[in-house]
């Protein structure tokens, strides 16, 4: 699990795009509406200079994300990312299963074709968001819109079958079954045998604040809000936190550790498994060392989306660095394929 007692790390920053999402996911605080105040696409100039700061901090990838835009279509993307390879020498990490599928179905592509031109414009890996749970039972409650199980994984099938990797993720603490998380875990595992094209799991707990959610009495919360959101709701974090007659059942810390133990276990062909710091903080990230994580993800020198939920860790290299030693660890850096940056030299 910890070879050579090492636990790594990636420096990176995680950029999103926009805000604008026609998916409106329930458990979703992120997105807003196109004529939303608060709406927006990050300028290219702006989104350069995160990168350039990024790479300052000694960051080596960013992750970008963002919601399903109406108006961004794939020459959008494409000139996105040839406009930061022409500049930068950087591992673009970036665009979920949604977002891919979203932008071949718009621009008329099969998921291979958009992937390829996507591939040569410079991305480099994609991230495992947009999984949430890989049942459709629960899907169709959580995103009605959003794809389903199978356009997911078809998405990830087809980026390994290119010599893409990527990562997959899982959210929990919703309103799911035990039985919805061996689906997901069962659907990863085989995708993984068939590719081998995961390089790390990362299970993380639903963060309930200002998400609508919480306010929906089919789940047995109390309305709290509008349906619509045309602004950032002033929905409670403490909404539909362990209501004994609600079906939204927000996980602990036992069962984040529980179900991050049970990950590595059931998907001992996916080599490295990734503590949730953004969303547990950095002492139950650093417990979740001895439950099944060898990899303490990366360092976020920017992210929004947990944030919006009024959940925020802001952490440091330093920081992480002292966490993984404290627990009797050797932080070593790393890149998207965990090939180890610097070993033996630094972080000693």
């Amino acid at each position: 699990l910890h070879s050579k007692g090492d636990v790594s790390f990636i420096i990176d920053r995680n950029i999103n795009y926009t805000n604008v999402c026609i998916n409106k996911c329930r458990f979703c605080a992120f997105y807003r509406d196109k004529d939303a105040p608060d709406a927006y696409i990050l300028g290219k100039r702006k989104l350069l200079n995160k990168i350039k700061e990024t790479i300052d901090c000694g960051g080596t990838q960013i992750l970008m994300q963002g919601g399903l835009h109406p108006d961004l279509g794939l020459d959008y993307y494409i000139d996105l990312l040839r406009s930061i390879k022409k500049k930068f020498s950087i591992h673009i990490h970036g665009f979920s299963p949604p977002e891919i599928s979203y932008i071949a179905k718009t621009s008329g592509l099969s998921v291979k074709k958009a992937l390829l031109q996507l591939q040569e414009a410079g991305l480099d890996s994609i991230p495992g968001g947009g999984a949430e749970i890989l049942s459709d039972r629960i899907r169709r409650k959580l995103s009605p819109k959003k794809i389903g199980k199978e356009k997911w994984l078809k998405v990830m099938e087809e980026a390994h079958l290119i010599g893409m990797k990527t990562t997959a993720t899982m959210m929990f603490g919703s309103i799911e079954k035990p039985e919805d998380i061996i689906e997901h875990l069962d659907a990863l595992r085989r995708l993984q045998d068939k590719t081998g094209g995961f390089t790390a799991f990362i299970p993380w707990s639903f963060q309930p604040g200002n998400t609508e959610l919480v306010q929906s009495s089919e789940f047995g919360a109390l309305p709290t809000g509008r349906q619509v959101r045309n602004k950032k709701s002033a929905i409670p974090a403490t909404a539909g936190r362990r209501n004994p007659h609600s079906a939204l059942q927000v996980a602990t810390a036992v069962e984040y550790l529980r179900v991050l133990a049970l990950s590595r276990v059931y998907l001992d062909n996916v080599p490295n498994i990734q503590a949730s710091w953004v969303t547990q903080g950095l002492k139950l990230a650093q417990v979740a060392l001895r439950f099944g994580a060898n990899d303490f993800g990366s360092t976020m020198l920017e992210e929004n989306v947990v944030a919006s939920t009024g959940v925020k860790y802001m952490v440091s290299v330093e920081d992480i660095v002292s966490t993984i030693k404290d627990a009797g660890f050797k932080p070593v850096q790393r890149d998207m394929y965990y090939n180890l940056i610097n070993y033996g030299q630094r972080y000693k």
